[in-house]
């Protein structure tokens, strides 16, 4: 009789918990979702998706955002090399062209040859010190991903991919 009342006090006791589970917290499997707005309405290269530069070539992209924000842009090489070339440039809502004009970057294509991935990261807040540099897995990317939107305090983001082939 005393263990029954003992489980129907703990029981009593632990009825008033809850257990509030967020986006994120718990990971299944080997792919990370992210909670991502439609803000992102375009991005490709300036030739088109899919299309072929020469290395030596200038690539510009053409962006078009439903609203305000800082973006970044990260490349994914043939070789699976991944590196930052934009870090939290802030665009007004409306279409754009990379790099904007009087911006200090241009975008020459280099070596390797192959598929070049481009990937365009929106926050609507600008984005703390975490980069993108190195060769990631997908789920090193997302775990990446999840800490520079972490480290930004973003409400709203985004993240797009276009592809262009590098050629001699």
């Amino acid at each position: 009789m005393k263990k029954l009342a003992v489980l129907l006090g703990l029981a009593a006791l632990l009825s008033a918990c809850t257990i509030t589970l967020r986006p994120g917290d718990v990971q299944v499997g080997v792919s990370v979702e992210f909670d991502l707005a439609d803000v992102i309405t375009r991005f490709e290269p300036d030739r088109g998706r899919g299309a072929t530069y020469f290395v030596g070539e200038e690539v510009q992209f053409i962006v078009s955002l439903r609203q305000a924000g800082y973006v970044s842009l990260v490349a994914i090489d043939p070789d699976g090399r991944t590196y930052e070339f934009e870090h939290g440039v802030y665009l007004p809502a409306g279409t754009h062209v990379l790099p904007l004009p009087g911006m200090r970057h241009r975008y020459v294509v280099d070596a390797p040859t192959g598929k070049q991935r481009v990937r365009i990261i929106y926050t609507d807040t600008r984005p703390g010190t975490v980069y993108f540099r190195g060769v990631y897995s997908s789920n090193g990317f997302n775990d990446r991903l999840r800490l520079y939107f972490e480290q930004s305090y973003a409400q709203v983001r985004d993240v797009k991919e276009t592809y262009f082939y590098i050629a001699y």
